[in-house]
């Protein structure tokens, strides 16, 4: 990690498995709490935290925070007293589903404790989220190409499922699209729809959200669909609720919609690369996030491991700013603190996090000497410690 204008000791912690550079500073004035869910094949052993300060961009290891499988996509209550993980795994209990287990928050020590494990509803969950109210939990299995959703009672626990969806169907890609691979599940701003993309269908599937009793219907018309072959992961919806965003992991490339606040209804309106004319090897797409003004769109490469910088303009349309390295393999994921000042990017295959400063005028990215090293990192979360 840089230095600053204090006086530094530098010295290496070797803690859980994770082997990191810390300088100390008295001016650090650690205000979040930043949780890294893992796959735990190889080093890691679980969720890992650091206390960080946006400020200064210090970052202090706290060491494994919870000890538990495959923690590959986390979530967290917005009381931020509870995290959710999904353990990204086909075989929970003997039965052919993968688990969501939930933490308590300890903010003093940065720790987690473990409160339950249960039942994804599905093989391999990918991704988790919460409701806009707290009250429920979205959870969405890749393997099985299903989506649930669970009640969170009082203590943080979850309670019944409160709906089930199962898809069907396939796409063009034999390899990667000959079943249904929801890959994401995510709550409209407003929390009156639900979308998920499916990777396996080429759709975005869309849901009516009864945020009183937990159920999806399927809305009219319940899907849109993208490019034969595309491949939809992710998605970001704007600040503003009139665009979303959804990052086409197979095609290396993001396909506007415009969507109608009252009817949920989407229309296409765009689809551009997000690779540089001159890359011809393999890659595939993985994150994709707004910043909170709305005018700047990122999404991470993987293959030419970048972070590809769009403009938004007044119509939602996208056009190319910056790409930039992200000086480690594999960037899986990546986000934004929640000052907007650093990206932090996830990259899975060199075991880093590698921190990038944001220029909130331009949407540029620049890279940075700090480097946090977690193994096969997946997934960040940021809780306030105040």
């Amino acid at each position: 990690m840089t230095s600053c204008r204090f006086s530094l000791i530098k010295m290496q912690i070797i803690v859980a498995g994770i082997v990191l550079t810390s300088v100390a500073t008295p001016a650090a004035d650690y205000r979040y709490l930043a949780y890294v869910g893992t796959y735990t094949d190889k080093d890691s052993r679980g969720i890992y935290a650091y206390r960080f300060d946006p400020a200064s961009g210090e970052a202090e290891s706290v060491g494994l925070a919870a000890e538990t499988q495959n923690p590959s996509f986390l979530a967290v209550n917005p009381n931020y007293k509870f995290l959710y993980a999904v353990n990204e795994i086909d075989t929970f209990e003997g039965a052919s589903t993968g688990a969501i287990s939930t933490f308590v928050i300890d903010k003093q020590s940065g720790k987690l404790r473990q409160l339950q494990q249960i039942s994804s509803a599905g093989a391999g969950p990918a991704h988790i989220s919460v409701d806009k109210t707290g009250r429920y939990v979205l959870v969405a299995n890749y393997n099985s190409g299903n989506i649930a959703v669970f009640s969170i009672e009082s203590d943080g626990r979850l309670g019944p499922r409160t709906a089930f969806v199962q898809h069907t169907g396939s796409s063009v890609d034999k390899e990667r699209q000959s079943s249904p691979h929801a890959h994401e599940i995510q709550a409209s701003n407003d929390n009156r729809f639900v979308f998920v993309p499916d990777l396996g269908l080429d759709e975005l599937l869309i849901y009516r959200f009864d945020s009183t009793s937990g159920t999806l219907a399927a809305s009219r018309p319940p899907f849109v669909k993208v490019s034969p072959g595309s491949g939809p992961r992710h998605l970001a919806v704007s600040p503003s609720g009139r665009f979303i965003y959804v990052v086409n992991e197979l095609s290396s490339t993001v396909t506007v919609f415009s969507y109608d606040v009252s009817s949920g209804r989407l229309h296409r309106q765009q689809t551009i690369s997000t690779l540089a004319r001159e890359f011809k090897g393999e890659n595939t797409t993985a994150e994709i996030e707004t910043d909170a003004s709305g005018r700047f769109l990122y999404v991470s490469n993987r293959g030419e491991d970048s972070i590809a910088v769009l403009g938004i303009d007044r119509q939602g349309k996208l056009s190319l700013v910056q790409r930039v390295p992200t000086g480690g393999k594999t960037p899986r994921h990546f986000t934004l603190d929640p000052a907007g000042k650093w990206m932090f990017v996830a990259n899975q295959d060199s075991d880093t996090i590698n921190l990038f400063t944001v220029d909130p005028a331009s949407g540029r990215l620049t890279a940075t000497s700090r480097s946090l090293k977690v193994p096969s990192p997946v997934c960040l979360v940021f809780v306030p410690l105040s």
